[in-house]
């Protein structure tokens, strides 16, 4: 998640200098050559460039909506983890019985167990969800483009040590059994959760908690494997392709008919016409290459890039807060943005 209140002008040349640079070279030729061949042919009318370009700006209009609804939708289900995580831990800790032959501190270790790993279960769910699919950027540079992929986002992963430490923070909040578990499970997440119904279900047996106590708690849970789900299908179905793929289609036949018309327009101001039609151009084609990127990077809001939910940054701050309620005193630092970015 971008943290600046504007842009910064590195992270915009990062995320499209070489559209940039592709774009100026093209528009630099059609006006050099038709500054010296004066060949009427390839010019067209402005008039048919216009409406392309109206058309490509409803098209990338309408993709960039509907990746801002997935991006909003992928913010409220974390909005929720949140909220019912802090529920979770209180009605843990503020249930109780008082039964008499429950030993307190047995209780305690067991509203303990319950707590922490319910924090393991945040930090595995986020580690899933930034597993790269093959329409994601992320996938697709780590395969085709190796170095741009390190050039690119070293603005937007570096700085951050816990970014890949999950397995670190698994084996601070499981029990070493749980822990080798991880490779048996393919969605291990689900498996905490599961096991957290069969730690819940203990405590109604052993009359620590009333059986209505146990229903709400268990609510809890499966609000857990809802929100999870939601989260499960913005990843794993993307933005229709055929909506994708053709906005990006039409913005380079549009930025490639773009320099064809101006530079026909301006050369009835003369010959000086011809070459101020240059930066015009590149205006134009920059703008719809950005309006098209924002949609692109922002259809996949569980990447790990700068434009995504800060999940890493959100696991924190649950973690401080239901470590509170246990009673811990040595507590992790909340995440803060760096170089503009917060993960």
């Amino acid at each position: 998640m971008i943290t600046t209140k504007y842009v910064n002008y590195k992270q915009v040349l990062n995320l499209s200098g070489f559209h940039l640079i592709i774009i100026s070279i093209w528009c630099t030729l059609i006006a050099f050559i038709y500054h010296i061949y004066r060949w009427e042919w390839m010019t067209i009318p402005w008039v048919a460039v216009a409406l392309i370009g109206t058309a490509e700006a409803f098209l990338v209009g309408f993709k960039n909506n509907q990746a801002y609804e997935r991006l909003w939708e992928a913010r409220k289900i974390w909005g929720g983890i949140v909220n019912t995580s802090r529920s979770f831990a209180a009605m843990v800790y503020a249930f109780d019985t008082k039964n008499e032959e429950i030993g307190q501190f047995d209780l305690e270790d067991r509203r303990k167990k319950i707590v922490r790993r319910h924090i393991a279960w945040l930090y595995a769910f986020r580690e899933q969800s930034l597993v790269p699919v093959e329409w994601e950027h992320i996938k697709f540079e780590e395969d085709k483009l190796k170095s741009t992929d390190q050039k690119r986002n070293r603005l937007i992963k570096a700085g951050f040590p816990d970014y890949g430490r999950t397995s670190i923070f698994l084996n601070k909040y499981l029990s070493e059994k749980e822990f080798e578990l991880q490779s048996h499970y393919k969605n291990f997440a689900t498996y905490l959760i599961s096991q957290q119904a069969k730690d819940v279900n203990e405590l109604k047996n052993m009359k620590a908690i009333s059986e209505f106590n146990q229903m709400q708690l268990q609510d809890c849970l499966t609000e857990f494997y809802t929100l999870q789900g939601q989260a499960e299908r913005i990843k794993k179905f993307p933005l229709p392709r055929q909506f994708a793929s053709t906005a990006f289609v039409f913005n380079i036949i549009f930025i490639m008919l773009l320099p064809l018309g101006l530079v026909s327009e301006f050369s009835k101001l003369g010959d000086w016409g011809i070459w101020a039609s240059i930066p015009f151009c590149i205006t134009i084609g920059w703008m719809y290459i950005i309006m098209e990127l924002v949609g692109d990077y922002s259809e996949n809001p569980f990447e790990g890039l700068m434009f995504d939910i800060p999940m890493l940054s959100i696991c924190r701050t649950i973690e401080i807060d239901l470590l509170q309620m246990t009673g811990e005193t040595d507590l992790p630092e909340p995440i803060n943005s760096k170089n503009g970015v917060l993960v």
